[in-house]
C-alpha cells in the first residue's frame, strides 16, 4: 500500500526599452545576438573562467530572450574598438566580465556593451563570500542584465533547489543546489529523507520527511543554524506536500488508519485539520486561489486524476478530463501543471508526459514527448517549469520556458531524483 502511495506521490511579446538600437520582435523569433567577453586577468584560474563563461552563456540562452554567440572570447575590461564592436560577428550586445577570487571570495566585474555604438549601458560589480557558489554569480549577472534590456523576469534563476536523491537502496539524502545543478552541497544524509519543501520565500528553512524512526516524521530543518525540530509523525507515511504563502500552514498527506488524506496543519497552534474525505486515495496537495482551495491527486474515479477542493467545504471538483493516471501536479494563479501516464510496455518503461491547463477555460498543451516526466513544479512565475526527467536509466532536472516553447535538461551526475522543490 505505502509502495502505491508514494508512486502516486512521485508521480510574448517585448520590447527592449534599455537599448533603442535593439529592436526585438518575438513573434518572428528575432532575438538580439549577443557575444561574451572573459576580460580576467591573467593570473584567474583558467578553468574558473571557462566554466563561468559556459554558465554565463547558458543562463541567457535559458532565459530565452537572447541569441547566444558560443564562441569563447577574450578582451581586456577596458576594450578597444575592435573588442567593443565586434562588427566581425554581426552582434547587437556584448556582455564583458572580469572574474577573480580571493582566498574563499570570488567577484565579477561586468559591462554590458551596444555593439553598434561601442557604448556601456549597464556596469556592476558582484562579490560572493563562498566561490562554490559561483554559479549563482551567473544567475544574478544574467536576471540584472535581462532587467536591463526591459525583457520579462528570469529571477526564478536566483532561486536555490532543493532535491531528495536515492543513493543506493533505502537511502537517499536532501541536497540544495542551483537551478543548473553545478552548485550542489548536501544538507541530509543517513537513511531514507526525502520529499523536501522549501518553508518560506526567503528559503532560509525546508520540511522534509525521515523514514528513520519508528513511524515516519516530518521536520523542519533551519539553515541559518542547522538546527532540526521535529513536526508531525503518522503512521504508514507522512509528507508536506506545499506550504502556504504566508509560511504559516502546511499541506500534509498522512495516512494514520491506513488511509491517505489531505491534512491542514497550523504550525503555530499545531491543529490538524481533515481536508479531504474518500474511502481511497488523496495524496499531494497544493495550495491554490489565494490559499483558500486545494489541488490534489485522487483515485475516486479509479485511477489518479486530478481534483480541488476548498479549505472548509468538501465539494470536490475534478479538474482534469484528459489521461487515466495522472499522478502528480502543481498550481500557479488558474493554471495547473500535471504529469500523465501515456501509455506502458511489457518490455519497456511508462512514459509519463506533463500538461498544462487552465482552470477557467478548456484549454490543454503539451508539454512533453518521451521518457518519463515527474513532479513539475512552477516558479515564481507562470512562465517556467521545473520537473524531473527520466530517460534511459538517467536522471536529470528539466526547465520548460513556456513562452518560447523551450526544454532544457541538466543530468544528476549520480544517483537518482526522487523529488524536488524551489
Amino acid at each position: 500500500m505505502l509502495k502505491k502511495i508514494v508512486v502516486l506521490i512521485c508521480t510574448a511579446i517585448f520590447s527592449f526599452a534599455a537599448d533603442a538600437t535593439v529592436e526585438i520582435v518575438k513573434k518572428i523569433d528575432v532575438l538580439p545576438k549577443i557575444a561574451i567577453q572573459d576580460a580576467s586577468p591573467k593570473n584567474a584560474d583558467f578553468e574558473l573562467r571557462r566554466s563561468f563563461f559556459k554558465l554565463v552563456a547558458g543562463d541567457l540562452r535559458v532565459s530565452s530572450h537572447f541569441n547566444v554567440l558560443d564562441e569563447y572570447l577574450q578582451s581586456s575590461y577596458e576594450g578597444g574598438p575592435l573588442e567593443n564592436f565586434l562588427s566581425d560577428k554581426k552582434v547587437d550586445m556584448i556582455l564583458r566580465f572580469s572574474m577573480n577570487q580571493d582566498f574563499n571570495n570570488v567577484s565579477a566585474n561586468v559591462k554590458l556593451i551596444n555593439a553598434k555604438t561601442g557604448a556601456t549601458t549597464f556596469e556592476k560589480a558582484y562579490t560572493l563570500n563562498d566561490k562554490k557558489r559561483y554559479p549563482f554569480l551567473s544567475h544574478k549577472i544574467v536576471v540584472d542584465v535581462n532587467d536591463q534590456v526591459g525583457a520579462p523576469t528570469v529571477q526564478w534563476m536566483e532561486q536555490s533547489v532543493v532535491f531528495a536523491k536515492y543513493t543506493e537502496a533505502k537511502k537517499s539524502e536532501i541536497v540544495i543546489s542551483d537551478y543548473t545543478l553545478t552548485y550542489q552541497k548536501t544538507i541530509v544524509t543517513g537513511g531514507l529523507n526525502i520529499f523536501p519543501k522549501w518553508a518560506n520565500k526567503e528559503q532560509s528553512a525546508f520540511y522534509y520527511t525521515s523514514y528513520n524512526g519508528a513511524q515516519p516524521t516530518v521536520y523542519k530543518l533551519d539553515l541559518k543554524d542547522g538546527s532540526r525540530r521535529s513536526i508531525i509523525s503518522s503512521p504508514g507515511m507522512v509528507v508536506c506536500s506545499d506550504v502556504s504563502q504566508d509560511g504559516r500552514k502546511l499541506l500534509l498527506t498522512m495516512a494514520p488508519k491506513d488511509q491517505t488524506d489531505i491534512f491542514l496543519y497550523d504550525i503555530a497552534t499545531h491543529k490538524i485539520t481533515k481536508i479531504t474525505e474518500y474511502s481511497g486515495i488523496d495524496v499531494n496537495g497544493n495550495f491554490i486561489d489565494n490559499d483558500q482551495r486545494i489541488v490534489f491527486i485522487s483515485d475516486r474515479l479509479g485511477y489518479p486524476n486530478v481534483f480541488a477542493q476548498g479549505l472548509y467545504d468538501k465539494n470536490v471538483e475534478q479538474m482534469v478530463y484528459h489521461g487515466k493516471n495522472n499522478n502528480s501536479a502543481s498550481a500557479y494563479d488558474n493554471y495547473i501543471v500535471y504529469s500523465s501516464r501515456e501509455a506502458t510496455s511489457e518490455f519497456g518503461r511508462n512514459t509519463f508526459n506533463l500538461y498544462l491547463i487552465s482552470t477557467k477555460t478548456d484549454y490543454l498543451r503539451q508539454l512533453t514527448a518521451t521518457g518519463e516526466n515527474l513532479f513539475p513544479r512552477f516558479a515564481k512565475d507562470p512562465d517556467t517549469i521545473m520537473f524531473i526527467k527520466q530517460f534511459q536509466n538517467q536522471s536529470a532536472l528539466g526547465i520548460i520556458r513556456l513562452n518560447a516553447n523551450k526544454t532544457y535538461h541538466f543530468p544528476l551526475k549520480t544517483g537518482k531524483l526522487q523529488s524536488l522543490d524551489w
